[in-house]
């Protein structure tokens, strides 16, 4: 009995690689607690901003790095809490503009929409390496895969239509990674600081009625310390959650606005290969 050869399939287009970049956080926020630290401890807490020149005293009325260093021990968490915002935002801005492109993304859209309804795929494909970026990598490696499946003759007209709807879904899948890293910690922060500031209310208050209740009399430097403290703690928590809750809705903004795109193009690749092909 004659077995049959399994027939071979199509070559696959190179998808492009599945991108590493970004900051890795496991180096970064112990060297931000670090600067945390040191930022509290040596210039908020320089003897220069506290009465006497020594920062057990009072802060220097209207000097806000004294005031900031009598929030007590919770300050150098929110420190750090909100430098992690900030330099994973920067990261975020500097990764997703280079996704975007070396020009504007609608416009590199209609372009290759134009190519495609002329049945022009050369063009279209060097127009994505003058774009480069994510949307881009994308539309070249369903291109590629465009160029293979019309010389395909083994595949039905439905196969390949099939074969290049996977094409774009696995090179969307290689480049959406890239983009949303670092975006769990920025969201994370957005509700963790809150909860941090919240302790540290609560300790400044604990404080307060402490001081309080060992002297037997009132004693108004001794609440407004403790008060002082809590109030700090808040205004640097809630304020560290804001940034992180606006900075992640914007990112996720963005990243939506490349999804969006990719998919529409991706969709017409798809109409073009069926109605030229």
């Amino acid at each position: 009995m004659k077995t049959q050869s399994p027939t071979p399939a199509p070559a696959k287009a190179a998808a492009p690689k599945k991108k590493s970049s970004g900051l890795n956080p496991v180096f970064v926020i112990p060297i931000l607690f670090a600067i945390a630290l040191s930022t509290y401890m040596f210039v908020f807490g320089d003897g220069s901003h506290f009465q006497g020149g020594n920062n057990e005293n009072l802060p220097v009325d209207g000097d806000y790095f004294g005031i900031i260093y009598k929030g007590g021990s919770i300050v150098p968490i929110l420190f750090t809490c909100f430098l992690i915002v900030l330099v994973f935002s920067i990261e975020r801005f500097i990764t997703i503009g280079r996704a975007n492109g070396s020009g504007s993304i609608d416009e590199f859209v209609r372009k290759v929409k134009g190519q495609l309804d002329r049945n022009e795929v050369d063009a279209a494909i060097k127009e994505c390496d003058r774009q480069k970026g994510s949307v881009g990598n994308v539309v070249k490696t369903a291109l590629v895969k465009y160029q293979q499946l019309r010389t395909d003759t083994e595949l039905t007209k439905e196969q390949k239509l099939i074969a290049l709807q996977k094409e774009v879904e696995e090179a969307t899948t290689l480049e959406l990674p890239m983009l949303e890293k670092n975006l769990t910690i920025i969201a994370t922060l957005a509700s963790v600081s809150t909860l941090v500031a919240l302790l540290g209310t609560v300790l400044g208050m604990i404080r307060a009625f402490s001081e309080l209740g060992s002297t037997g009399q009132p004693d108004t430097a001794a609440l407004s310390t403790g008060i002082s403290e809590a109030l700090v703690n808040t205004a640097l928590g809630i304020g560290t959650a804001a940034i992180a809750t606006i900075m992640y809705s914007y990112f996720t903004s963005r990243i939506d606005e490349l999804t969006y795109n990719i998919d529409e193009i991706g969709l017409s690749i798809q109409q073009n290969f069926a109605a030229h092909n």
